[in-house]
């Protein structure tokens, strides 16, 4: 039976806290909103929590990208290999840059860019100039393996971070295992500034490039040295993202709690398959995500009369999108295809009560993936 009068479980709820108002506050009655001393103060708090040199504040996650990209040096016409399964941004940004994305299939394990399908992209990519890693879900990518793709074959390394705020790879930070990453502040995000992103890197001409980039090509006002775009952050999310950064190892140790007791309570489900975290790596679980063999679409339409938040992220690998499909034409990644069909997320999130884990435990485990649609 639907529970519609019970309380409704989103799959994301940003957790704004009195201290992060009372700094928004601040910044109001100050009367200095873009680019200030919020901004850097964040900036180098950010840097620091990654382990890179540098962070550059930008106005979302995907102008941080664009920003990491351009700084990066990747030009006109080169090749970019990236992962067929993200959001659309991954592969934009990269064409903002004049370059071409090439897309590789994922490890259907982790969800990630596969070391192996890279390789078989470089083969048949003549001049690739970098490759653009996303760790999907809050989990890092194989970046050993990626590190020894880039020094065999002079690649750039770039890190499309954007749900991956405090993952780590061998103790080593997502943000600081590139040339140059990105980070977005969306509201969903494990933490939030309401809209934001940030670049980071150790490479000070990179940082330098990422600056001028977003704030309009000047270091001087009206002194053009680059081209540059009005891409800051602005003071009012700087104060919220000093104050969710103090708090986001808390909130990530919850959502790795979370996440393990939704593993145990969903274990023995032949139909379904719980997302791991292997040796060496620590998931911050921006996303929950299972796959199911069977009944995907179903099934999501049952939490939703139990009063369950869920989400297919993402529902359309992006070569197969109308747009670059007509473009480049149809890559083959089937095991993104197939996680396409099957992925779907659940609640997992420093809000989720133990109450809820075991309303979503026992919505998921009533399913029955073998009845019919009709």
């Amino acid at each position: 039976m639907p529970t519609t009068s019970r309380r409704l479980i989103p799959i994301a709820q940003p957790l704004i806290s009195d201290e992060d108002k009372r700094r928004v506050l601040e910044v109001l009655d100050s009367g200095h909103f873009v680019a200030g001393p919020r901004v850097a103060d964040f900036e180098q708090a950010f840097a620091a929590y990654v382990g890179a040199s540098h962070a550059v504040a930008a106005s979302s996650g995907t102008t941080a990208l664009m920003a990491a990209l351009r700084a990066a040096d990747i030009r006109p016409g080169d090749r970019v290999i990236t992962t067929a399964f993200s959001y659309g941004a991954t592969a934009a940004t990269i064409l903002s840059c004049g370059a071409e994305p090439v897309f590789a299939d994922i490890d259907p394990r982790t969800f990630n860019l596969d070391p192996e399908s890279t390789a078989d992209a470089l083969g048949r990519t003549p001049g690739a100039r970098g490759v653009l890693l996303v760790h999907l879900y809050g989990l890092p990518c194989a970046i050993d393996r990626f590190e020894a793709l880039a020094a065999s074959h002079g690649l750039t390394l770039i890190e499309d971070a954007a749900q991956a705020h405090g993952a780590a790879f061998r103790g080593r930070r997502a943000g600081a295992l590139g040339r140059a990453a990105a980070f977005s502040f969306y509201p969903s995000k494990n933490m939030t500034t309401g809209e934001g992103g940030m670049a980071t890197t150790s490479d000070p001409d990179v940082a330098d490039r990422a600056r001028l980039f977003v704030r309009g090509g000047e270091r001087q006002q009206y002194l053009y040295e680059a081209e540059g775009y009005n891409y800051r952050m602005t003071e009012m999310a700087a104060a919220i993202g000093i104050g969710q950064l103090s708090r986001l190892d808390g909130w990530n140790d919850r959502r790795r709690r979370n996440a393990a007791r939704l593993s145990d309570g969903l274990a023995g489900l032949d139909w379904l398959r719980c997302p791991v975290t292997p040796d060496g790596y620590t998931h911050v679980f921006h996303q929950y995500t299972v796959r199911v063999a069977r009944g995907r679409d179903r099934l999501r339409r049952h939490l939703e009369e139990e009063g369950i938040g869920s989400r297919v992220y993402y529902p359309t690998p992006i070569h197969l999108t109308p747009f670059y499909r007509a473009r480049f034409g149809e890559s083959r990644c089937p095991e993104a295809v197939r996680a396409a069909e099957q992925a779907l997320s659940v609640p997992v999130h420093p809000a989720v009560t133990d109450t809820d884990l075991e309303r979503i435990i026992e919505a998921v485990r009533r399913f029955d993936p073998g009845k019919s649609s009709s």
